[in-house]
């Protein structure tokens, strides 16, 4: 496979595996406190977009580019200043607080992990207030029906372990005429062809080393967006980002040596929680390249049925 698969078995054989919703909070609590994340990619917790093709781009830059692209490509962009916009799984804030400053939305991010949530707040200056941020399951929102101009959510899907109902509550929450963009990665439609041996070892290593219950394929999470009893109507278009995001992969790989202090100043553990996360961030880049994942953008307008 050209990736020490011995090598890298050794440093995956302990797990993090889905247990439950209090396990992936647990492990973004620990990424959160540990700063390791923050210190090497910033606040934004999400893969870059590099261009189509993809061309070199300061790893931070592509994540910021990678939000401004997604607002274009969803449409979000054509809603005034001050509508209402929903980020579910925000992480640390950063893509809430673009949508907040660039474009002058009322955001509220939540995520299930109350570290993430208080290190937000702290990192939002007091001239955003309309950038808000709550510890709330994504499964299970504390939100009124149709509340929202726009719900947002990057990457967030593949912690959910019932996808339908992550579908419904985004859709339950965002009003008639609201835009819908989600990005996620998705693992290959069975359609597309069955997993090798190899394909499935690796599979379930993406799986139980990040806390994800589960990856949607892309056609998988778009029949759960249009079967919602919450669509009204909804069509939901997808693209295939793969390409534009691809050397995020590597460049997460590559931050390590590009600042080395931002490892070598949290101490000797910091570098060893580093080399804890290689193998992964490998494996995630072998399956990308091969197609067993794909990198998966969801936008649609909320209509009554009579108008979709």
């Amino acid at each position: 496979m050209g990736l020490g698969v011995a090598i890298a078995y050794g440093w995956l054989r302990r797990g993090r595996a889905y247990a439950s919703a209090a396990s992936v909070a647990a492990a973004y609590d620990r990424w959160t406190e540990d700063q390791l994340l923050e210190r090497l990619w910033g606040d934004h917790v999400h893969l870059g977009h590099y261009g189509n093709p993809p061309g070199p781009r300061d790893f931070r830059a592509a994540k910021t580019a990678f939000v401004h692209e997604l607002v274009r490509w969803s449409g979000l962009d054509q809603l005034p200043r001050g509508s209402r916009v929903l980020d579910v799984g925000c992480g640390i804030g950063g893509s809430a607080r673009i949508l907040a400053r660039d474009y002058g939305f009322d955001v509220l991010g939540i995520s299930i992990s109350p570290a993430q949530i208080a290190r937000a707040r702290s990192l939002t200056p007091p001239d955003l207030s309309h950038c808000r941020f709550a510890v709330m399951d994504a499964l299970a929102m504390d939100l009124a029906d149709g509340s929202f101009d726009a719900v947002w959510s990057v990457e967030a899907g593949p912690h959910m372990p019932d996808k339908q109902r992550y579908a419904d509550e985004m859709l339950r929450v965002l009003r008639l005429g609201g835009r819908l963009a989600v990005a996620d990665w998705n693992q290959r439609d069975p359609a597309d062809g069955h997993m090798s041996r190899l394909e499935r070892w690796v599979m379930r290593q993406l799986l139980d080393q990040w806390a994800h219950p589960a990856f949607a394929s892309i056609p998988g999470l778009r029949s759960n967006l249009e079967s919602s009893p919450w669509s009204e109507g909804i069509r939901v278009q997808t693209d295939d980002w793969s390409i534009a995001t691809q050397p995020s992969w590597m460049d997460s790989i590559s931050e390590g040596l590009r600042r080395p202090m931002a490892v070598l100043g949290l101490g000797p553990g910091a570098l060893l929680k580093a080399l804890r996360e290689t193998p992964t961030l490998l494996l995630m880049d072998w399956a990308f390249r091969r197609g067993l994942m794909r990198f998966g953008v969801f936008r649609g307008t909320k209509e009554t049925s009579g108008d979709g």
